[in-house]
């Protein structure tokens, strides 16, 4: 039987021991992840990526917090199935518009990223921005890249251990915040900060706060690249939608070898030497590790800052910038430029996506500006389908769900259509309240000569609800298709 453990292989090089048996060596099978200690940079895509950083937290930590109506701006009511945007409300009927959102980001992402790689990872994809906002906290308590290798290779001190430990709190700090305002989009937040500082909170609300805070903590604190580079599937499909005609993170090999260490007044023809120093700043700068002198990697999330850092090199070394720049394929192979690069934006694939996108977002706009302010569900009364009722009419009974789609209560008529003599009961006129939905019982008579007429079976009738013009506010109609059921 064989034991379980570690199973030793062969060096392949080692040397017979005395005994005759050659030396074994244990392999394993699982390396550790190196740690990335990414250097501070600053420069124009630096600016860029901290000016989203902070447009993106202002717009989520924010919006929760505005008021629109008496009420909280967006807000997504699971309890009471409302759904609130600003001036909008919608139902679970609506759902058709958060498909077309995601419609609309999915083709957004396949035209950014055709034309210029993968922007929204470099600049604002949450993982990003939260890597971001928890590395410049820890340079805040910790240090640039070497003060935190040299403190992490040290022994544990006083120094660094307060270091450490304010670095924790302040991460996990941040992380609360943000799943407290996360789910204060589904519990209005201004009732579950309260809750939350008096341990009041719900137990979905307990576990979203937490989960939510946990997955931010880990991900942006500990995880980082690592996302990136095996978590997220979009690194993985992004070269589909890459040509040579993408403007992408680019080295230019050309002018940048051969490389080596010289002084700023070195004859490079004399020295046989490009423009790249090779200081290894821009390995150094890159947050998920990669040299981009290698060329175009998966890894690469076009975060830029191995251009920043190497301009700012050439700047220093009084050559021209641009050694590492944002460069298609062609336009590198044929040293186009920057204006002949631009102008081959515009190819099939580019144009197919635009217009999908253009197609799909004129669709939402004017789907969501043509929209009813109120909706109406007709459903049967299955435990009649007809009834006979005074003087030998025949009669059906309805259940009409009237839902207020605006913030104001809104009144209603019920009538019918497609039979002759047909006469509505709907308890007078309708008042539903804002935002609210009220089933409206409702039955449908026709007089025995109009049954005859029709003959026994089901028949098509429409329900015409019409809403009352009230000030400001038009009168409107929705029509509902029902049957209308005779009975033998």
């Amino acid at each position: 039987m064989s034991s379980s453990g570690p199973v030793p292989a062969a060096a392949p090089n080692a040397a017979p021991s005395p005994g005759g048996d050659s030396a074994a060596e244990l392999v394993s099978l699982y390396q550790k992840q190196r740690k990335i200690y990414a250097r501070a940079v600053s420069g124009w895509f630096a600016g860029w990526r901290w000016a989203l950083v902070w447009l993106t937290q202002l717009v989520f930590y924010g919006l929760p917090w505005l008021d629109w109506n008496a009420r909280q701006a967006v807000l997504f009511d699971l309890a009471s199935r409302r759904f609130y945007i600003f001036g909008l409300v919608l139902y679970p009927q609506d759902f058709i518009y958060l498909t077309a959102l995601l419609i609309i980001s999915a083709y957004g992402l396949f035209l950014f990223t055709a034309v210029a790689g993968r922007l929204w990872c470099g600049f604002a994809c949450p993982q990003t921005v939260y890597t971001e906002i928890f590395m410049w906290v820890e340079r805040r308590f910790e240090g640039d890249r070497m003060q935190r290798m040299k403190r992490d290779a040290g022994p544990w001190s006083l120094d660094r251990t307060w270091r450490a430990v304010a670095k924790q709190v302040a991460w996990v700090a941040i992380g609360l915040w943000t799943g407290i305002t996360f789910v204060g989009y589904f519990t209005p937040i201004r009732e579950l900060v309260p809750a939350v500082a008096g341990f009041g909170l719900g137990p979905w609300e307990t576990f979203w706060v937490l989960f939510y805070g946990f997955a931010t903590y880990g991900n942006a604190g500990y995880m980082r690249e690592q996302v990136c580079k095996y978590m997220c599937p979009y690194a993985r499909f992004q070269s589909a939608m890459f040509d040579k005609d993408t403007m992408i993170i680019s080295y230019d090999a050309e002018r940048g070898e051969p490389r080596g260490t010289r002084g700023r007044k070195t004859d490079l023809k004399a020295a046989n030497l490009g423009h790249c120093i090779d200081c290894g700043l821009c390995v150094q700068v890159c947050p998920t590790g990669i040299d981009i002198r290698k060329g175009l990697q998966y890894e690469c999330i076009g975060c830029a800052a191995c251009v920043d850092v190497c301009d700012g090199v050439m700047d220093k070394m009084q050559y021209p910038r641009g050694l590492i720049r944002y460069a298609t394929q062609n336009g590198m192979t044929h040293h186009w430029s920057r204006a002949q690069m631009l102008a081959r934006v515009l190819r099939p694939r580019v144009l197919v996506y635009t217009a999908v996108l253009v197609l799909v977002a004129g669709a939402l706009l004017t789907s969501v500006a043509l929209r009813s302010p109120f909706r109406v569900d007709v459903v049967r009364d299955r435990a009649s389908l007809a009834r006979l009722v005074d003087a030998g009419h025949i009669e059906n009974v309805y259940r009409l769900q009237v839902m207020n789609a605006t913030e104001r209560e809104q009144r209603y008529t019920v009538g019918v259509r497609g039979m002759d003599g047909a006469q509505v009961d709907a308890g007078g006129e309708v008042r539903v309240g804002p935002a609210q939905a009220r089933w409206v019982p409702t039955a449908v008579r026709i007089p025995p000569q109009a049954a005859q007429a029709l003959g026994s079976g089901a028949h098509p009738v429409e329900f015409v609800i019409e809403r009352v013009a009230d000030g400001d506010q038009a009168a409107a109609r929705v029509v509902e298709k029902s049957t209308f059921v005779v009975p033998r």
